[in-house]
């Protein structure tokens, strides 16, 4: 997986509907999100305590992982990869749209895309990627809901330069009042390109539904005004927020050694000076209030080519109820089956053309996620069955035990499988990092293998039967004129 537990909206579902829209929806990635990031590491599958070299923290690491953490609070994590010989650097910081008012709303991407423009030590664009070239970087940078990540990948002989490029990146922004200006029309160009797409319109309206006033906290790709007036002092202040070391992970893995990476580590980002504060006890993240009652809207685009339906609900938050998180993966995988009776009931019987369930993990409240295609001609028919299959996702026989050892077990080879790329690997560590924790990672497989049935029922009921939820269908003017889908779509 590529921001791991994503993978279950990758579904061709998606693929064949929006291959693009939802990445930058969901995370201002130049990659889709929707497809598999990278796993969970193989060495978590052997039973080894080996705790590498850690300063005031400990936990379970695989024997090629080790953590430390400066007196400064910068996290620090190597992955040791000696396959071949590149080393990836990539820090992360805990900012994203969780942490972006309406009046900053968009600006985490901004200042992700002026991360790699000029600073104090290279005092112009020209200069920042002579020196890219020089090392023979190749870089990116995503921001998404709970984190924004900077990456290098360059020759392991170069790791030094790179670490002391990186430490230039992040520590000494210049904002050129130029540079900016040029680059808020660079990112608020990414955002028409994905409002060309049908499918934002109905995916934006959604989180509208679902967030209410706190929408700018799940909306990644931001507001055109506030990207378009983006200030200096506006990427200042977000920097003065969050840009600090007991708010980042830096994360290298490769062909390294660990004793080596964090003695260059203290040596270049020792004299980091913490903040003094934690940012999100400064700045707290609202709760994200319930759903009060179903809401059912439609949403028209002439570029729809068949209608979509989106069914939302508010699922677990790994800051509150990290099991749920566990038995909602289970579930997805097993519901997401063609073997599934869900599939059989909606495909294979001819109502729907598509369906897919997903849960987005993070320490926020993630969203739970129904999408259906149905047939033009039986989309009242479908959405009941729709309905009355989600009546029975709690009972006793709806799933087998052999499903459930299954879907475990794919799971498992799931992340297994996707960590063979230790670059991507590093996305991996900092979106665990950032929506959950590092015990998390290094656990997971092992809680689970504990889901049971009982877990999953209990995540069913307490997330999604008879909870409230927001239903949104996408439809060209003319199927909607033909079709009139407001006598049935709605609210009971």
């Amino acid at each position: 997986m590529k921001n791991p537990r994503w993978f279950v909206y990758n579904s061709k579902l998606m693929n064949s509907l929006a291959p693009n829209i939802f990445s930058d929806i969901f995370t201002e990635n130049k990659k889709s999100m929707f497809k598999n990031l990278s796993g969970l590491i193989l060495a978590a599958l052997i039973s080894v305590n080996v705790q590498g070299q850690t300063s005031n923290t400990s936990t379970k690491l695989p024997p090629n992982m080790f953590q430390k953490k400066l007196s400064n609070g910068l996290d620090v994590m190597v992955v040791e990869d000696h396959t071949v010989p590149l080393a990836t650097i990539e820090l992360a910081v805990k900012n994203g749209s969780y942490t972006e008012t309406a009046e900053y709303n968009g600006l985490s991407h901004l200042y992700e895309h002026m991360f790699f423009k000029a600073n104090k030590d290279y005092p112009s664009q020209e200069d920042f990627l002579n020196r890219i070239s020089e090392l023979g970087i190749q870089f990116n940078g995503t921001t998404s809901f709970e984190l924004v990540n900077y990456y290098f990948t360059l020759p392991k002989y170069n790791l030094v330069e790179g670490l002391k490029f990186m430490n230039s990146a992040i520590r000494y922004p210049k904002f050129d009042k130029q540079e900016m200006a040029k680059e808020n029309i660079v990112v608020d160009g990414e955002f028409q390109r994905n409002e060309s797409n049908p499918y934002f319109a109905l995916s934006d309206e959604m989180n509208h539904r679902l967030w209410g006033d706190l929408y700018s906290r799940k909306n990644t790709i931001g507001n055109h005004d506030i990207i378009r007036s983006a200030t200096p002092a506006k990427m200042d202040s977000i920097k003065n927020r969050y840009y600090w070391p007991n708010n980042s992970l830096i994360t290298i893995a490769g062909d390294v050694k660990h004793d080596e990476v964090f003695e260059n580590i203290d040596s270049i980002f020792g004299d980091w000076k913490a903040s003094g504060f934690d940012p999100h006890k400064k700045w707290p993240v609202p709760e994200f209030k319930p759903l009060q009652k179903t809401d059912y809207f439609i949403v028209e685009s002439n570029l729809s080519r068949v209608p979509l339906v989106m069914m939302n609900w508010h699922g677990p938050a790994t800051k509150d109820d990290i099991p749920a998180t566990y038995a909602a993966d289970v579930f997805s995988f097993i519901i997401n089956q063609n073997s599934s009776k869900f599939s059989k009931a909606l495909v294979e019987s001819g109502l729907a053309l598509q369906v897919n369930i997903g849960y987005l993990t993070l320490k926020h409240t993630g969203p739970i996620s129904v999408f259906v295609v149905p047939n033009p001609n039986k989309i009242q028919e479908c959405m009941a069955e729709v309905k009355r299959q989600i009546a029975l996702w709690d009972t006793d026989n709806y799933i087998t035990d052999e499903q459930i050892e299954t879907a475990k077990r794919q799971l498992e080879i799931h992340q297994v499988k996707d960590e063979e790329i230790t670059s991507d690997f590093t996305h991996t560590i900092s979106f665990w990092w950032a929506s959950a924790s590092i015990d998390y990672l290094n656990t997971y497989i092992a809680n689970l293998r504990k889901v049971n049935r009982e877990d999953l029922k209990q995540y069913v009921r307490k997330y999604i039967k008879n909870k409230p939820y927001a239903a949104g269908m996408l439809i060209s003017a003319e199927a909607k004129q033909q079709l009139k889908p407001e006598t049935y779509f709605k609210a009971n």
